[in-house]
């Protein structure tokens, strides 16, 4: 796991603050499959061979505007090897279907909840002081939302009638059934697949190359996405993990208290231990580096930071 801290690595924090399921599935009576490409959104096709049930054909027609069909099912979850130890150990995880956002949320969209004062607007010291220049560069209406707290980004969600994804939802949009190390595949992130390794974010979906194995774009880099769940380091051997369910906050302040006592600082990466209850973020962002834009990596920050590298997508159950 890697911290966000003033640049969302395993690096120290920022000096400023302005910036924390058994197999089920779709039942039908006869499954079909279907061919390659299936395109599920207008310029998001599946690149592979799905196979889908008469309700997931169902529900992948009739998705919300600006979503996509996650099928529920079992997919494997965390590394056994590389990465940070709170990423390991590898593990099966069944979910049911939901529909995520195909982008991440633009600052246009994000406008219309702050208009409604619904959303708080985006903090517009975080760009200078974590060193990438005037808040505008990153303000460009197709431009990802961020500088937003965890509060903020629920908020919004909640303003559309969605809901924060969860940790175990995002890493299954990102990597589907054949355990991908990123969205795209194995192959190493590059320009035309993701953004990273740059001072500014872009456009979102202007990177289609890095399509994940749903049609969703910018699972890896541009900005990080805030999830739901209260970052556990020890969710993947809790009780829960074959569903993806984290400890209560009770546990994982514990769960801290014991990591920290018996001296494995490193085990949430180079950034502190938590001493709070923390929620996780995902993705990476566009100054992240390559290899920390697997789709197992694990980032953990205090909801209330509004760092400028911090946005948002959302989730919806698929009903």
């Amino acid at each position: 796991m890697v911290a966000l801290s003033c640049t969302p690595w395993r690096s120290p924090p920022a000096a400023s603050e302005t910036p924390a399921r058994a197999a089920t599935s779709l039942l039908t009576a006869s499954p079909i499959a279907v061919a390659s490409p299936v395109t599920i959104d207008a310029g998001a096709p599946i690149e592979r061979a799905v196979r889908v049930d008469s309700q997931n054909v169902k529900a992948i027609a009739t998705a919300p505007d600006g979503m996509l069909f996650v099928p529920g099912g079992t997919f494997m979850m965390g590394s056994d090897a590389g990465g940070q130890d709170d990423e390991h150990p590898a593990h099966r995880v069944t979910l049911r279907a939901f529909f995520l956002d195909r982008t991440e949320v633009t600052n246009g969209a994000y406008a219309a909840c702050v208009a409604a004062g619904k959303c708080r607007a985006s903090e517009p010291a975080s760009s200078r002081q974590n060193h990438f220049g005037p808040d505008a560069a990153f303000r460009g209406a197709e431009q990802p939302v961020s500088s937003i707290s965890w509060d903020d980004a629920r908020a919004y969600c909640v303003f559309v009638g969605k809901r924060l994804p969860t940790e175990a939802e995002f890493e299954r949009a990102a990597r589907g059934d054949d355990e991908r190390r990123y969205p795209w595949g194995n192959d190493a992130p590059s320009p035309e697949r993701a953004v990273f390794a740059a001072s500014r974010t872009a456009n979102v979906g202007t990177h289609p190359a890095g399509a994940g194995p749903y049609g969703h774009l910018d699972l890896a880099g541009n900005v990080w996405e805030w999830i739901e769940d209260f970052y556990d380091p020890d969710a993947y051997r809790r009780a829960g993990a074959d569903h993806g369910v984290p400890g209560t906050c009770e546990q994982i302040l514990a769960t801290q208290d014991a990591l920290r006592h018996s001296g494995r600082q490193g085990f949430t990466g180079t950034n502190p231990i938590p001493t709070d209850c923390e929620h996780v973020l995902r993705g990476g962002a566009f100054n992240y580096g390559g290899d920390g834009l697997r789709s197992s990596n694990r980032v953990h920050h205090p909801g209330r930071f509004r760092l400028i590298m911090s946005g948002v997508r959302c989730a919806k159950d698929a009903e």
